[in-house]
């Protein structure tokens, strides 16, 4: 498997700088972002599960876990829905071994009982083993998705947060930042521009910008309403 393999790089993850801590806008409660921190160096809860909708932060919360405690010399593993559909349930043996584990999207792939007695197993080991996991869902874990009553108890054994949409002003900020990463500057009155013509979630904002990125490297020009115009077709 190769997240035992190579443990410092885990499977579906790659550290880097776009996905931190320090990179999150989101809307959630500060205790949140502390308990999510202190979690991925080591220290405090062993577990933590999140819930809400599409673009509230959760990925980006669940990667920036892995970076942390990648950078604190810690080994992890973060799987999405595309890395565990078609895959046996057996690919959670042996991931106890990791200091962190970090499984997004798990209401999209746990709706197969093996899939739900294979988690619960899981979430057991790592617990067994001294070790931490972090779970993320659209849906709160105590919803009909879950059918194993057991399974259900064990995704609130540790704190359970719900994490709300971004306001307009929180998206203005997560583009703004993300254009900043990447050595741009993006003014605000652009970053209104794309938030109310083009797809509202975080992640079509985000591809929204890299395109843009690419468009004004090319063309050598500054982020622009006019340019964002061209780039688009409109």
């Amino acid at each position: 498997m190769p997240a035992l393999i190579h443990p410092q790089l885990p499977l579906g993850f790659v550290p880097g700088e776009l996905y931190t801590f320090e990179s999150l806008v989101t809307a959630s409660n500060p205790v949140l972002i502390g308990i999510a921190r202190q979690l991925a160096q080591g220290d405090g809860e062993r577990q933590l599960f999140l819930w809400g909708e599409s673009g509230s932060g959760k990925s980006h919360l669940l990667q920036a876990c892995c970076n942390h405690a990648a950078r604190h010399g810690l080994t992890v593993c973060y799987l999405t829905r595309n890395e565990l559909e078609g895959q046996p349930v057996d690919m959670f043996e042996g991931l106890e071994q990791l200091d962190l584990v970090c499984l997004d999207d798990v209401d999209q792939w746990l709706h197969q009982a093996d899939w739900q007695v294979a988690l619960f197993s899981l979430i057991n080991r790592v617990r067994d083993a001294g070790h931490r996991i972090v779970m993320a869902s659209s849906i709160a874990p105590d919803e009909s998705f879950v059918s194993l009553p057991d399974l259900r108890s064990r995704l609130a054994w540790g704190p359970v947060f719900q994490l709300h949409a971004l306001s307009d002003e929180n998206k203005n900020a997560a583009l703004r930042y993300r254009a900043g990463q990447n050595g741009l500057e993006l003014p605000e009155n652009v970053a209104d521009y794309l938030i109310q013509r083009y797809p509202r979630d975080m992640f079509g904002l985000f591809e929204r910008l890299a395109e843009l990125d690419k468009a004004a490297m090319a063309a050598k020009r500054r982020l622009t309403i006019p340019l964002v115009k061209s780039v688009f077709g409109e």
